[in-house]
Parts: structure tokens; C-alpha cells; sequence
């Protein structure tokens, strides 16, 4: 079997939901970290894909502060735990449904992270030719300190056309 072509990793938007006044409400110590990536283009299907992602040093991060480290954990998981197969294919409308039920948990976002949300999150869901949703992992799978999150949502967008890869991680802390 040969390698996987590795992926390039690009710039990605960082949002935190303290950033924006809820006035009454709470941004819950929400965030979504997006990061983009270039496929090569001679990758043959998702599930190499999505291989490729994971094999790619930016997918070690925890997502606690720490940055991206070389250690073997993803998220409050260990790396080797994470497979292709744990990917669920989702399409648009669950998508976006896991981003906005989540973002919306604590009441209604205000209108500047709404249109963010918009722009920075939900086009490229609608844009990409396939979305999958990181499944559940066995209790076990969690590191020597996981979990940290109380929520912890993962997309990963594929968009063909535009030759991207999008890596949407969506958490409380």
C-alpha cells in the first residue's frame, strides 16, 4: 500500500465566543477553531482523505491551550484510537444542525458572530462535497487527561472543487 499524500496545511479562523457580547446571556466558553488545509490532487477518495488528515502533525492537538505538540493525542483522545472508519458521512442539513444547536444551547447568538458563523462555518458546509462527523469513541479511547470539554463537536469538509479540506472542531471548555 502506498503513502498517502500528506495534506498542506493553511491558515484558519479562530472563534471565540467571548469575543462577542451576549449582553444578558452567556458565551458559555464556546469556540470553534477551523483548519484549512490543500489536497493534493492526487488523492483517490475520502477515506484516504481523511487518513492523510489524521496522519498530519496540525490533528495533534488537544484543543486545551496547548497548541498542536507532538504527542500522540487528538482532542481528548488518543491518536491511535482515531480511524477513517470512526468518521460518519453527515450531510448539509446535520451538519450545520450540530454546529447551530450547539452554538445556540445557551439562547440565541448575537447578529456579529451569527453572520461569522455564517460566512466562516456554515458556507463551507454548504460548499464542500462531502462532511463527516468524528463518532463515538469507547471510553477508553480517552487520554491520560481527557476529557476536558464539556462539548466537543468535529467536522471534517471536503471540498473537492476548491481542493480543500476543512477541519471544524467546535468546543466548550
Amino acid at each position: 500500500m502506498e503513502p498517502v499524500p500528506a495534506l498542506v496545511h493553511l491558515a484558519g479562523p479562530f472563534i471565540n465566543f467571548r469575543d462577542f457580547d451576549f449582553g444578558e446571556g452567556s458565551h458559555g466558553y464556546r469556540w470553534v477553531d477551523v483548519k484549512h488545509f490543500r489536497l493534493p490532487s492526487e488523492v483517490p477518495d475520502d477515506r484516504d482523505v481523511l487518513a492523510a488528515l489524521i496522519a498530519h502533525p496540525e490533528f495533534r492537538d488537544t484543543y486545551d491551550g496547548a497548541g498542536v505538540q507532538d504527542w500522540p493525542r487528538h482532542g481528548q483522545w488518543w491518536l491511535d484510537r482515531i480511524t477513517p472508519d470512526i468518521y460518519g458521512v453527515v450531510d448539509v442539513a446535520t451538519s450545520v444542525e450540530v454546529i447551530r444547536s450547539w452554538a445556540n444551547r445557551h439562547g440565541d447568538v448575537p447578529e456579529p458572530l451569527a453572520s461569522r458563523l455564517r460566512r466562516e462555518i456554515y458556507l463551507p458546509i454548504r460548499a464542500a462535497t462531502s462532511r463527516f462527523l468524528l463518532g463515538q469513541l469507547p471510553e477508553d479511547a480517552f487520554h491520560d487527561y481527557g476529557p476536558i470539554h464539556l462539548a466537543f463537536h468535529e467536522l471534517v469538509l471536503i471540498d473537492r472543487p476548491a481542493g480543500t479540506l476543512t477541519l471544524l472542531v467546535a468546543a466548550d471548555d
